[in-house]
């Protein structure tokens, strides 16, 4: 194993994933001479060359079409997003065009297509540069959603969503990027549609994704200073979503809460939440909870904007919510 950072994991996915096949493009705001906004492609314009990695205008719905056409036509893009924020300039090309050709043509186009960039708050970004969009394209059929929140699991997910046949949305964290993990030398793929069980517990199921598994880990640490044994569920993937990995967890720990950084209506975690209260209810010794982002624009100001979203504190105490401690 290797320690390195999930930018790097992901530079190395798309380098392999290039040599691998001649068919694999990147294009996309400043992902050429500039090495990509976070320095995500260093290095690949120099040994792949511009007709391959492509610096595109300012254009997202432009870009994106041109890599959906790209698709279509027998090539294998990965577009680009300087920020999911940008993207919703795009939403008409991913929903209306590459999420629906394949079942409008009756399987006789496939679209290999990724759309990744980073997506969710970061610090002192305001509410136009700060939202999280998984729910947006996990509510769309058609569209595969990934959200990895480990170097190991953005490297290996990323080189699947590449290999696939149907367009994936790729979401990482804004703040992760020079976070570092372990990662295998040799070649391997994580399978799309595959939670993992990153901390075995026995009390209480917590399920996430994406950034917010760093702090929920750390709060499965301090529960366990109490005596509360969690079990951290990440998702990977949300769109096919791993329904049985989230039952058989909380058939064994009998309680749930569910950790999304976006807003709580019509969201993920409302989804889980609702997955879980319908198929394991004989199972539930407590109601599910959820943490999630306040129901308001993400702030500018910095204690404002942390007081908006979930936190060590507030996932605790959910926790223990459930657990009738408190």
């Amino acid at each position: 194993m290797a320690v390195i950072t999930y930018r790097e994991a992901l530079r190395q996915a798309l380098d392999e994933e290039m040599a691998r096949d001649e068919r694999v493009l990147l294009l996309g705001e400043e992902v050429g001479e500039y090495h990509g906004a976070y320095k995500v492609s260093r290095g690949l314009l120099d040994k792949y060359g511009p007709r391959r990695i492509v610096d595109t205008p300012i254009t997202e719905e432009s870009f994106t079409g041109i890599g959906i056409g790209a698709a279509l036509a027998g090539l294998r893009p990965v577009v680009e997003w300087m920020t999911f924020n940008f993207a919703f300039q795009a939403m008409d090309q991913v929903v209306n065009n590459a999420a629906k050709m394949r079942y409008m043509s009756g399987g006789q186009f496939t679209l290999p297509i990724v759309f990744r960039g980073p997506n969710g708050p970061a610090e002192w970004l305001a509410s136009q540069h700060s939202q999280a969009c998984a729910a947006f394209y996990a509510h769309v059929p058609g569209l595969k959603v990934v959200h990895p929140a480990t170097p190991y699991d953005a490297k290996g997910l990323l080189k699947s969503a590449i290999r696939d046949d149907n367009p994936v949305v790729f979401m990482e964290g804004e703040l992760m990027y020079g976070w570092k993990g372990q990662v295998p030398e040799q070649e391997y793929l994580v399978p799309l549609g595959k939670a993992d069980i990153k901390r075995p517990g026995s009390d209480v199921t917590i399920v996430t994704f994406g950034k917010p598994l760093h702090l929920v880990l750390a709060a499965a640490e301090t529960l366990a200073a109490d005596g509360i044994d969690a079990e951290v569920v990440d998702l990977r993937s949300l769109r096919p979503l791993d329904e049985q990995a989230i039952c058989d967890s909380v058939a064994k720990t009998r309680r749930c809460v569910v950790v999304d950084e976006s807003w709580p209506l019509a969201g993920i975690a409302s989804h889980v939440g609702w997955l879980v209260s319908h198929r394991c209810f004989d199972q539930l010794d407590a109601q599910v909870e959820l943490v999630c982002a306040e129901d308001v624009p993400t702030p500018y100001n910095h204690a404002l904007e942390l007081a908006s979203l979930p936190s060590e504190e507030k996932l605790i105490a959910a926790v223990k919510r459930v657990c009738y401690l408190e």
